[in-house]
């Protein structure tokens, strides 16, 4: 039983799975309070489900893909066994987590997104750092840029942990705080490898956007 705040299917806007059809599935409640989350409705609003109804809806769609989301879905520990049966059914799993709780027992086939909390979140001292035990190449990075002293410390971050060409590093631009073009132009100029990754399902289902 699971405390789930929506199932949805879309593109997947982030990660290097970025733009596969995927199921989404949104646990409900968080630890964090992001300065700049997007999501607050998923704190408290969901209800419970049984997993074999959830694996029902996931079934109605044709797709290998399937994100775990919040939230911080690791705060409930039946994501586990339920990750564990999506890999068993041969889906492609991908776990959206801020790093603040454990990831030792992740089915290490599940494609693990640390978002580590920059300053600017308001949650940087969030991170375990127990967890860089526990990450696998399938591991990817993630940080959200919201200034220059967010970008110096992750990069930092990187070197001090010496994550740059060992796994995929992913610097996003703070939606409405720093621009896209911006943070493109900071990687570029301080040689950075890290990947610059926009949220592409902003990008396809703002009001504003050509066909929508």
């Amino acid at each position: 039983m699971l405390k789930i705040n929506e199932v949805f299917y879309s593109i997947q806007g982030e990660s290097s799975w970025v733009g596969h059809p995927t199921v989404f599935v949104r646990t409900t409640g968080c630890n964090l309070r992001c300065t700049y989350c997007d999501t607050k409705y998923s704190y408290y609003e969901g209800d419970f489900r049984e997993t074999e109804q959830l694996m029902n809806q996931i079934r109605q769609h044709k797709t290998r893909y399937v994100c775990i989301t919040g939230g911080e879905p690791l705060l409930q520990k039946a994501i586990l066994p339920f990750m564990d049966q999506l890999v068993s059914q041969n889906y492609l799993v991908s776990l959206e987590t801020s790093g603040s709780k454990s990831i030792e027992s992740v089915n290490p086939n599940v494609k693990v997104i640390l978002d580590v909390k920059t300053p600017d979140s308001g949650a940087a001292e969030s991170f375990l750092f127990s967890n860089l035990k526990h990450i696998n190449p399938l591991t990817e990075f993630k940080f959200v840029i919201c200034s220059e002293k967010d970008f110096e410390w992750s990069e930092e971050f990187c070197r001090q942990h010496e994550l740059f060409g060992k796994f995929t590093i992913l610097y996003s631009p703070s939606y409405g705080e720093v621009s896209e073009r911006w943070l493109a132009e900071r990687i570029l100029a301080k040689n950075s490898i890290a990947r610059m990754q926009i949220q592409l399902h902003k990008k396809i289902w703002s009001p504003d956007a050509r066909g929508v």
